[in-house]
């Protein structure tokens, strides 16, 4: 399979960024996006070019480290799978496969395909936890949890924070990222001692990484490779609505 490619290339953060092109040639269909992008690497080290940056970890769908956005869209056009995931076998021979990094304000880039999203890491740390004491490990059945309950927050907690909902946004929100955390610990008994600090917390920390507003356009949801319901922002909302409520009757 012999491909071209159009990618992202820019050298620092304060740089100007541009497109090269690229020939990726002999690629084997069973090979993954990665994969690819390491056979292309290799060729241009060998000539004593700079190789294309990119983040990965684990490759296995699991980290959500090896976001790229590939034909414009985040993940690229197939559902549920990460960059990692995605197969050469997707693609036809002689294909011209557009490769850029996240694109937000709250996501800066490092270099070429590499992207700054500890932003992500600053909302967890500011109440994505549970800190309340606990004793020593309950028996598992001790405290029961209803199965629909223990259903939808199991999905929620899949969210792996790759940041393709924030990349797919037209104002770059992160309320399907923050409504998952946020979802996962406010719908467990364990987290109810904290409910209100965690999500009014949570939501201004967002804010304060400069995301966007939500404009109810779903396409967070339409690339989110775990497939989280846009459901749990609903909820984000009037968890956020009440402790902010809460919070003004306090006062």
């Amino acid at each position: 399979m012999n491909l071209t490619l159009k990618v992202w290339r820019q050298s620092g953060p304060q740089a100007t960024g541009h497109i090269e092109t690229y020939a990726a040639e002999d690629i084997p269909e069973e090979a993954s996006f990665l994969e690819m992008l390491d056979i292309v690497n290799v060729g241009l080290i060998e000539i004593g070019a700079e190789p294309i940056h990119f983040d990965h970890d684990c490759r296995e769908g699991i980290c959500g480290a090896c976001s790229l956005t590939i034909d414009g869209i985040p993940h690229s056009k197939e559902t549920g799978v990460t960059t990692c995931q995605l197969h050469m076998r997707k693609f036809s021979d002689g294909d011209t496969i557009w490769i850029e990094p996240f694109r937000a304000r709250a996501f800066p880039v490092i270099k070429d395909l590499m992207v700054d999203r500890s932003a992500l890491d600053r909302v967890i740390a500011a109440g994505g936890f549970v800190d309340v004491r606990t004793g020593s490990a309950p028996e598992a059945n001790a405290i029961p949890v209803g199965k629909e309950t223990a259903d939808a927050v199991f999905d929620a907690a899949t969210c792996i924070g790759c940041g393709a909902c924030v990349a797919a946004c037209r104002n770059a929100s992160a309320m399907l990222f923050t409504g998952a955390k946020v979802y996962h610990l406010n719908n467990l008994p364990q987290g109810q001692e904290e409910k209100d600090q965690r999500v009014l917390a949570m939501v201004r920390q967002m804010d304060a990484e400069g995301f966007g507003d939500c404009s109810n356009h779903f396409e967070c949801e339409a690339v989110c490779p775990k497939g989280i319901s846009v459901d749990v922002i609903s909820k984000l909302n009037r968890d956020y609505a009440v402790a902010v409520a809460r919070e003004g009757l306090a006062d």
